[in-house]
């Protein structure tokens, strides 16, 4: 009774490895509200208020006009939505149980699978809530055209992971500098509200500007969104490979270093927290 099976086979192995991550994504989405319906219309409840203060904003200060020329609704949310999708990314990675946790002393959980789960369980409700609330505003408000899906959703899928990239960093620092990693998570993410370029047309802005943003991968992807998103606005100040790059590199030396920590983790660090 106490003999735990191991997988003979490497095909064997990630189907374990994927059952694994997936109840631990379906743990996850059910974390934060037990009923995972309400969960879902409170994140798009944040989500519509995010649209509604920036539409607001925009309308009382008058430059509606001044933006792209389309859908200015669309314009607002293809900010919004890659702005929440890699917080909530970020917030979920960091969140996710790190190598002090006692639910990882279950074999053969590891904090990898529990870090892809949080990150997957994030991607489902932000989906989740872009389909749901792009579908209603299609239907209920003007119809909706986005000039190349695939090329939008993949900037869609970009922020989330460059989200990881940076939540994966701080998650690493946690168990080494716990308040310092906790303020320096919030600072970024603080920052990012005006940082991200949700809120302005790269193409419009100047370049004196511009260069205090251009170090964010979040602005990348939310200007080449944009390019995709409407026909007439062709990016000239952002790159995709920016983004891809950092994010890379990010995961890599997030993994490395926690890595490091599981290996010298102790269960002391975790006391009193």
């Amino acid at each position: 009774m106490f003999n735990t099976y191991k997988p003979q086979s490497m095909w064997a192995s990630a189907l374990n490895i994927a059952e694994l991550t997936f109840h631990s994504t379906v743990r996850e989405i059910r974390k934060g509200h037990k009923n995972a319906i309400v969960g879902l219309l409170l994140n798009m409840l944040q989500a519509l208020i995010f649209v509604g203060a920036f539409y607001a904003m925009f309308q009382i200060l008058g430059v509606s006009r001044a933006q792209i020329r389309g859908d200015f609704l669309l314009y607002i949310m293809s900010g919004v939505f890659l702005f929440m999708t890699h917080a909530k990314a970020m917030g979920a990675v960091f969140g996710a149980e790190g190598a002090t946790s006692s639910i990882l002393k279950h074999a053969p959980l590891n904090s990898i699978i529990m870090i892809a789960s949080a990150a997957l369980a994030s991607l489902y409700t932000q989906v989740l809530s872009m389909v749901t609330i792009l579908y209603v505003y299609h239907v209920i408000g003007n119809p909706i055209e986005i000039d190349d899906p695939v090329g939008a959703m993949a900037m869609f899928l970009l922020a989330w992971f460059s989200g990881i990239g940076v939540g994966i960093i701080f998650l690493s620092m946690k168990p080494w500098f716990p308040d310092f990693a906790r303020i320096a998570q919030t600072v970024y993410a603080r920052t990012n509200m005006i940082a991200s370029g949700k809120m302005f047309v790269a193409n419009a802005t100047p370049g004196y500007i511009l260069v205090l943003f251009e170090w964010n991968p979040l602005f990348h992807c939310i200007d080449q969104e944009r390019g995709y998103v409407f026909e007439n606005y062709f990016p000239h100040h952002s790159s995709i490979w920016y983004p891809v790059v950092v994010s890379i590199a990010c995961l890599v030396l997030g993994l490395m270093a926690e890595f490091f920590t599981r290996r010298h983790a102790s269960a002391s660090w975790g006391a009193g927290r």
